[in-house]
């Protein structure tokens, strides 16, 4: 593993779009230490001018690639696997699909995650119709999470805007335990941290947590909304992803949302028409399987993205775009990562930077600023999985670190917070 959050260097920095200072004093009992983070130029122009060049024929060349595996394997699934008489090895035939179909269609989300972007092609128009057609087929509401996604990346790190993934406090961990309503502090932390109630947990949290941010925008900052839905009352409602008028999102943007919609009911006429031919068992079995699957994935993707315990987040007054975009974490998956997930897991930290940069060209990106960047990169290589389960029991609440001034990181790792 090679993550790290210290430079012992003193210099001031850019972020974007705004010039700002971007040093951070540390000090300890004996010195005082300065973290010292490049404007977002100097990071821009170590990087070759052709990997924020998207071409076309490369980028469909993946979208129909993994859309002809994704109906290929269907196909098969829908054809052979009825056959088998075993139904024991039928009912893992169709599991082992589910899981395949999963891994293939979370490489469809991506593309159009790239496109969304803008770094699918040059041209915003092809974009949008690829982006739409892409995640309107996995009943995801593209232009809404656009814009949504669009203030994550603005905002990454930032403890009240960022839209995507906002830590708990201590005192937000105080106010939400149900199981304080029925029993005693001390009890209800020994029963949080029991393995089966942790591994329920993570079971709902990979199942419904993409579903809850779309309905919900939980997860995200309490200054991130667009405008205020007013405390009480049924103001919760007025945050969903699906809502035109939503607190999300600001009034131009209502008619793409509407579009969003109407990408997901045509997708839902499809999905009723198919059930109408091969029955509503055969509609879960090829289609909902991948649907929980690819959420899984994204879900699990983000979390990773931004949970590590040697990365900060930023309060207000701490943060700018470079603090906020170097607080994500390079990880390892192996096959699946580079050729089915499009790197998306590999080569993140650049894609905060610069998320106009195709997939294909984050590798040669990602290693012409890692000498720049120096410990300011994180990567950790360990096992993806195991880190999932390590993190969502470990990293549960963040507190202000002692030795960053507006830094916080996650409570386990100070002294005397546990």
């Amino acid at each position: 593993m090679t993550a790290t959050t210290r430079s012992r260097k003193a210099a001031s920095a850019s972020a974007e779009p705004e010039v700002v200072s971007d040093a951070s004093s540390v000090t300890s009992q004996q010195t005082t230490e300065v973290i010292e983070y490049p404007d977002i130029k100097t990071i821009r122009d170590a990087i070759p001018d052709k990997c924020f060049r998207p071409r076309v024929w490369i980028s469909m060349s993946y979208f129909f690639r993994d859309f002809a595996m994704a109906f290929g394997l269907g196909y098969l699934a829908w054809q052979y696997i009825p056959l088998i008489t075993s139904t024991p090895l039928r009912y893992g035939a169709w599991a082992l699909y589910g899981y395949l179909q999963g891994l293939i269609c979370t490489g469809i989300w991506i593309l159009a995650h790239e496109c969304g972007h803008g770094a699918f092609s040059r041209h915003r128009w092809f974009n949008d119709v690829i982006g739409w057609i892409g995640h309107s087929f996995l009943l995801v509401p593209y232009f809404s999470w656009k814009f949504s996604h669009h203030r994550h990346h603005r905002f990454t790190g930032h403890m009240e805007k960022d839209m995507a993934f906002v830590p708990a406090t201590a005192a937000d961990r105080n106010q939400r335990k149900l199981a304080n309503l029925y029993m005693d502090k001390e009890t209800a932390e020994m029963f949080e941290d029991v393995p089966i109630v942790q591994l329920v947990k993570l079971i709902a949290h990979q199942l419904a947590g993409w579903q809850m941010y779309l309905l919900f925008n939980v997860s995200a900052g309490k200054g991130s909304k667009q405008w205020e839905t007013g405390k009480g009352g049924m103001g919760w409602l007025r945050v969903s992803h699906f809502e035109p008028t939503s607190a999300v999102f600001r009034d131009s943007e209502a008619v793409y949302i509407a579009l969003s919609d109407l990408g997901l009911m045509i997708m839902g006429y499809i999905l009723y028409q198919a059930a109408q031919v091969v029955g509503w068992q055969m509609v879960g079995l090829l289609y909902f399987q991948q649907y929980f699957w690819v959420h899984h994935w994204l879900v699990a993707i983000t979390y990773l993205h931004h949970t590590h315990e040697e990365v900060h987040h930023f309060d207000a007054d701490s943060w700018t775009f470079v603090k906020g975009a170097l607080a994500t974490v390079d990880r390892d998956f192996g096959f699946i990562g580079k050729h089915l997930f499009h790197n998306i897991i590999d080569h993140h930290v650049v894609h905060h930077l610069f998320p106009r940069i195709p997939f294909y060209y984050a590798e040669e990106a990602t290693n012409s600023i890692r000498p720049m960047l120096g410990p300011l990169y994180h990567r950790d290589d360990r096992s993806f999985m195991g880190q999932l389960w390590y993190n969502f029991t470990h990293c549960k609440w963040v507190v202000p670190d002692p030795k960053v001034p507006g830094a916080l990181v996650w409570a386990h790792t100070v002294q005397g917070t546990q």
